[in-house]
């Protein structure tokens, strides 16, 4: 089978690799959906005189269950069975790993696929049963492969925060995972303000349901937001763009006893303790989700009818990886997902 392999430098293969058999306990999966995620950029841009293992990219795999191998066990672990992948492997035997968290796993080297091992962008994909997510027949491979780490990971943040309908949130970035957030905060019935630079991915929000929309680049982002809140400020800022100059605005926005969360991975920002100290705020990290909360996350889309088909504003063959890229790279538009 051939499958996509970043080179560096913004450039790609389509290499050969043999068709996986499942080992024990594992499965192999017929890929039907294969998200792009932002932080594919980070590995398609960097150096090329970078160390590039030859391993399969793409961390967002969605299908079915073609082949299971012995010892195999769970109720997903049989042929014809829809699913997502929790896409982190670790010991399964510590706390982190047996809490549905193996990406914290302290006790041997976590594994995350696309990274570490052969990820979802090729027609088949080997993986541990226990990594399996069902997925309702309601939920196209699509809005599988969206909940595997962009979607999922809005809803892990939310999560950690414990965004409720009370809530006035500024979502920074209305990339894949921004937009996600921007639907679900919204389905909770909390006020979405989403910001970003451009206009198209703002008009995105709109259509979203955000209830304003703000162009960072038009002024000073915490006086705009605390101008629409009336003064009070935004009671949960998601920080998802990884740029420092939207972590240092997320931070000015939020009111007093308010959180920000941080999703975007690249930045660096530094802040003084003596102006924030007596604003009383929560300054959260997050990284994706857990197994269980990636399942919470599909039955709440499921619930309320979210239609996550709508974040894909590209679909694409595999043998258009290049241009695919080339597109994704520019970061103007919705989400990318290969289809096989």
């Amino acid at each position: 089978m051939r499958g996509i392999v970043f080179r560096g430098d913004c450039t790609l293969d389509l290499a050969t690799f043999p068709d996986p058999t499942p080992g024990v306990g594992e499965v192999v999966l017929e890929i039907k959906a294969s998200g792009m995620c932002g932080s594919d950029l980070h590995f398609y841009r960097r150096p090329g005189n970078s160390p590039t293992p030859s391993v399969i990219a793409g961390h967002e795999p969605c299908g079915v269950v073609v082949a299971v191998g012995p010892g195999a066990l769970g109720p997903h672990a049989r042929i014809g069975a829809r699913v997502m992948v929790h896409h982190y492997s670790g010991c399964m035997g510590c706390t982190d790993c047996r809490s549905g968290w193996p990406q914290m796993c302290r006790t041997t080297p976590v594994t995350v696929y696309g990274t570490d091992a052969h990820g979802a962008h090729a027609p088949y994909m080997k993986v541990p049963a226990d990594t399996l997510v069902p997925l309702d027949e309601r939920l196209s491979f699509e809005a599988g492969a969206a909940i595997s780490c962009g979607t999922g990971t809005a809803w892990g943040a939310f999560e950690r925060i414990g965004l409720t309908g009370r809530d006035t949130v500024a979502v920074f970035g209305q990339g894949p995972v921004g937009l996600s957030a921007t639907l679900l905060a919204k389905a909770q019935g909390a006020r979405v303000i989403a910001l970003d630079i451009d206009e198209s991915r703002r008009n995105s929000a709109k259509a979203f349901g955000a209830d304003a929309v703000i162009n960072p680049r038009d002024g000073c982002v915490a006086e705009a937001i605390h101008e629409i809140t009336g003064g009070k400020g935004a009671s949960v800022a998601l920080e998802t763009s990884g740029a420092a100059s939207a972590n240092q605005g997320a931070l000015d926005s939020v009111s007093p006893w308010g959180t920000m969360c941080l999703v975007g991975i690249g930045s660096e920002f530094s802040f003084s303790l003596a102006k924030y100290l007596r604003t009383q705020l929560r300054i959260l990290t997050s990284w994706t989700m857990s197994i269980q909360g990636q399942r919470a996350c599909a039955d709440f889309v499921v619930d309320h009818g979210i239609n996550l088909d709508a974040l894909f504003t590209d679909r694409w063959r595999l043998d258009q990886a290049e241009e695919a890229y080339h597109a994704f790279n520019r970061q103007n538009s919705g989400k990318g997902v290969f289809l096989m």
